[in-house]
């Protein structure tokens, strides 16, 4: 079969070999081969036994089994149907082999047998189909080890086991089937479903036309609701599978059953109202299905935001306001983790409602005689909590409420009315009696007496809501003055002058460990800062009043031991001081603030921290929505225990900013910071691309002087107005081109102080030769890198041809000896007086002859070829005399010991 040859060249893989020879691997195999060849049906079962125990227990035995047992027990469970016993013991062996064995530690490297198994098992869409047939079958435990070996191949190959179930007919169904079935049954095929249906769209349409939502809410009420167990938290987390980014399955349920059984889920029942870790789960489970309600669906569906609306109206209508306000605010006893996630809920029930907004702000909490407004309450939270995460949750409230909502945060700042000193100190639990302003404007300014800013830093946030972009709540508050603390500092103090103190004081704090300041408090200031004046001319103007501010301010764009996000906002604000500056006063215009941005920062340094900013963690990682984890079994744990951030616990060790702002620093507040960067570039440009509106007084000598006639008066001050306009036109233009320059390219580059347009033309000049000259010298350099490989090239040439011609000469010396050897020989023969000794004689001559004149055409030939490479010589060392290569030095050595022998010196003589 290909499945089992699959199996063993895997094994295969895992030993080295095949055949492994282990004991577990003859022992697995001769059980097999009983299983499958066994005559009697007692030993076969009693083998079925032996190999699930083996299979379960040894590591060696779940890897033999993979290489040889699945298409035998697979037989089994096609061929056996009758033999129940059989089939329940080849179903509990496949699970045995499909679970990893917990007691035994291996290398992570290590190939697991278990997984292993799993994927191949999965492979195959016959043994899957074969598994959702035995779902049907009338034995318990039969169907009970089916699901549990669907649920392992699910949770590994989840993939491959969704198409393969998908293309199976009526699979889905069987499966949903068995939430009708006994308990235990019941809960294995939750469990199933709840992993099959994670990011599988096809199978959650079909999961909810199989009446999944009205079988979810039974199951969870015959459960016992929030009070229930892990069952409760299944059923939710299929639930939010269904309903995550699926806005037709939302529909689908509002029409149908309607959101009461689940807001019936938050009723707290009781009444000691005790919160286990598993119903703090339930309810956080309930609580993550309410928000995903309220997103409505996923980004790209063009019925979301109708659909959020609608959703909405609906759970506001069943109350469900006031069960986020009692799990959120009321139950101070619950775990920071259900607190926090109900804040959020109730945030975002009202973001972007009218009538939930209203509804929030007439709600009244407490009994009898201790009742006060919510928001009152989540004002408390705010600045109370010890929890920086309780903090964030509530001020979120407090963002979606106050979003887009002018008449709600026109009734937050009437309520803003100063409070006595006597009222100051009384103690914390008296705030009770206090309007929502009172207590906000409190913890503002009671952070000077006990030293500490952390409370009016969460009260700056607050406030940071309700001045957003409302130019009337702006100027409302720009008009409070807060009482001195201590009669020698003087009268009251307007809140916005309070702030800027404490943005200072907040440098030289230090922490509750002793610590510099808290690394978070600047940059909230600032952010207030930065919402307050923009586009409210009036709070530039009341920034402005005070001197030391504007110098404050420049030496905080300017100090180094700021963090980049202090250093970049408080570039941002003051850039406002600019383009929001309608002041004709002197000293107090927007000429003037940019005049002395360039003079202490400059204008490369100052635009500098706009982009150092943008790539600070906390600008570069924000995010466009809240994107929460999902909350299945291996997170919930965790996520029920929140810990809060810590002044040493940063995400990122490079980052010099605290975690906590990357949850304040939204989006919105980003993009916001962002169109400002622009609109201050643009206008520093406009700035100094035109005069003065103010003209400053006429000079002494242009009055009139004694005994000047008019007309030469006239004439004078003609001549002085043109000299005057001239050179205004000239540092006009001086100044628009500086300015464009370096807000266009925010490059670091010497700041001019003095000359005229001609010196930027010249220094362009300038720059294009230098550029061109670099140019030049590297294509002389490539020409020149070049010229010396072919030189290297000649001379490697000339040298061989040398060496041939030594070679040659050789030759021909070797051929003279043999001439004189033959000349003697003829000369011995003629002193013998032989009758052949003419013959011999002209013998000899001939074949002298014939070799002088080889050797004369072959030199000659030499000559030419060398002839040739001296002139390519000549002219290679000309070229290099000119790139000043020492051509001496190259050429050096060659030929020095490859002289002419005499005997080619007296032919060619």
């Amino acid at each position: 079969m290909d499945l089992a040859s699959r199996y063993k060249g895997v094994v295969g893989f895992v030993f080295g070999n095949e055949n492994s020879g282990s004991s577990e691997d003859s022992y697995v195999e001769r059980l097999l081969d009983r299983i499958s060849n066994g005559v009697l049906a007692e030993d076969r079962r009693n083998a079925i036994a032996e190999l699930q125990s083996i299979v379960a227990e040894s590591h060696a035995g779940q890897l033999a089994f993979g290489a040889m047992g699945f298409p035998v027990l697979m037989g089994v469970l096609k061929e056996e149907r009758d033999d129940v016993e059989m089939v329940r013991g080849a179903l509990e062996t496949l699970v045995s082999a499909l679970t990893p064995i917990d007691h035994v530690k291996r290398a992570t490297n290590e190939v697991q047998p278990a997984l292993m198994n799993t994927d191949l098992l999965s492979r195959e869409s016959d043994s899957i189909s074969l598994l959702l047939s035995l779902l049907s079958e009338e034995d318990f435990y039969v169907r009970y080890y089916t699901l549990q070996i669907l649920t392992a191949l699910l949770t590994n190959s989840p993939n491959r086991l969704q198409e393969a179930i998908l293309s199976i007919p009526r699979g889905i169904t069987r499966l949903m089937d068995m939430l009708m079935d006994r308990e235990v049954i019941r809960n294995e095929a939750l469990l199933l479903l709840t992993y099959l249906t994670r990011e599988a769209e096809e199978i959650q349409k079909i999961v909810v036309f199989e009446g999944a939502f009205e079988k979810n809410f039974s199951i969870m009420k015959e459960e016992g609701g929030s009070e229930g167990g892990v069952v409760v938290q299944d059923c939710l987390e299929l639930l939010n599978n269904l309903l995550r980014s699926n806005a037709s399955n939302q529909v689908l349920l509002r029409e149908t059953m309607g959101f009461d059984p689940l807001i019936s889920i938050l009723k707290l029942r009781g009444s000691s109202y005790s919160f286990t870790q598993q119903k703090t789960i339930n309810l956080l489970s309930a609580l993550e299905t309410i928000n995903l309600l309220m997103m409505g669906g996923s980004e790209s569906d063009p019925q979301k935001d109708s659909n959020k609306i609608t959703n909405k109206t609906v759970l506001a209508q069943q109350k469900l306001l006031d069960y986020l306000l009692m799990l959120g605010v009321e139950s101070q006893w619950a775990p920071v983790a259900l607190r926090c996630s109900a804040l959020r809920c109730i945030g975002d029930l009202v973001a972007g409602h009218s009538k939930n907004l209203d509804a929030l702000s007439s709600k009244v909490l407490g009994e009898e005689q201790q009742v006060e407004p919510a928001l009152n309450s989540l004002l408390r939270i705010i600045l109370r909590t010890s929890s920086m995460q309780e903090f964030i949750a509530a001020d979120y409230v407090f963002k979606n409420f106050c979003e887009k909502n002018k008449d709600g945060q026109a009734m937050l700042a009437s309520t803003l009315i100063p409070h006595p000193i006597s009222m100051a100190d009384a103690p914390l639990e008296e705030d009770v009696n206090m309007s929502f302003g009172s207590m906000l404007l409190r913890g503002l300014a009671m952070s000077e007496s006990d030293g500490d800013l952390e409370t009016c830093c969460r009260a700056a946030s607050v406030l940071t809501h309700i001045l957003k972009e409302n130019t009337q709540c702006k100027e409302r508050v720009l008009q409070l003055e807060l009482e001195a603390s201590m009669p020698s500092l003087g009268g009251p103090e307007l809140l916005l002058h309070r702030i800027v103190r404490y943005l200072a004081v907040a440098t030289s704090m230090k922490n509750k460990d002793g610590k510099p300041g808290y690394s978070y408090i600047q940059p909230i200031i600032l952010k207030l800062l930065i919402t307050w004046l923009a586009d409210c001319p009036s709070a530039v103007h009341c920034f402005l009043d005070s001197r030391p501010h504007l110098t404050y301010l420049l030496e905080l764009v300017s100090n180094t031991s700021s963090t980049v996000c202090v250093r970049g906002l408080a570039a941002v604000l003051l850039g406002e001081c600019i383009i929001y500056n309608k002041s004709s006063e002197n000293g107090k215009d927007g000429f003037t603030i940019a005049d002395a941005v360039s003079q202490k920062i400059g204008l490369t340094s100052y635009f500098l921290k706009f982009d150092e900013m943008q790539r600070s963690f906390i600008f570069s990682s924000v995010k466009p929505t809240q994107s929460h984890k999902p909350l299945t079994r291996s997170t919930a744990a965790s996520m029920t225990e929140i810990e809060d951030v810590d002044e040493n616990d940063l995400t990122d060790q490079k980052n010099e900013d605290h975690p906590i702002l990357t949850s304040l620093f939204d989006s919105q507040f980003v993009n916001f910071v962002k169109s400002l960067e622009v609109n201050i570039r643009e206008n520093i440009v406009d700035v100094y691309s035109r005069p003065k509106s103010d003209v400053a007084v006429v000079p002494a000598e242009l009055e009139q002087k004694g005994g000047e006639s008019d007309k030469e008066y006239i004439k004078r001050l003609k001549a002085f107005v043109e000299t005057q306009c001239s050179e205004i036109q000239k540092l006009l233009g001086r100044n628009a081109s500086l300015a464009e320059d370096l807000a266009r390219t925010g490059h670091s580059q010497p700041e001019l102080t003095a000359g005229s347009g001609s010196d930027r033309v010249q220094v362009e000049t300038l720059r294009r030769d230098l550029q061109e000259a670099s140019q030049r010298v590297e294509m002389l350099k490539a020409e020149k890198a070049k010229v010396e490989s072919e030189a290297l090239m000649y001379q490697n040439l000339a040298g061989k041809l040398e060496s041939d011609l030594k070679s040659l000469s050789d030759a021909y010396n070797s051929l003279e000896q043999n001439n004189i050897q033959l000349e003697k020989e003829v000369k011995t023969l003629k002193s013998g007086g032989t009758s052949t000794s003419p013959d011999i004689e002209a013998i000899i001559a001939e074949a002298r002859e014939e070799a002088q004149k080889e050797s004369e055409a072959e030199l000659n030939d030499l000559l030419v070829c060398l002839g040739q490479e001296q002139s390519k010589v000549e002219k290679l060392s000309a070229r290099l005399y000119e790139l000043g290569e020492p051509v001496d030095k190259l050429l050096e050595g060659i030929g020095d010991d490859m002289g002419l022998p005499e005997g080619e010196e007296d032919e060619e003589d």
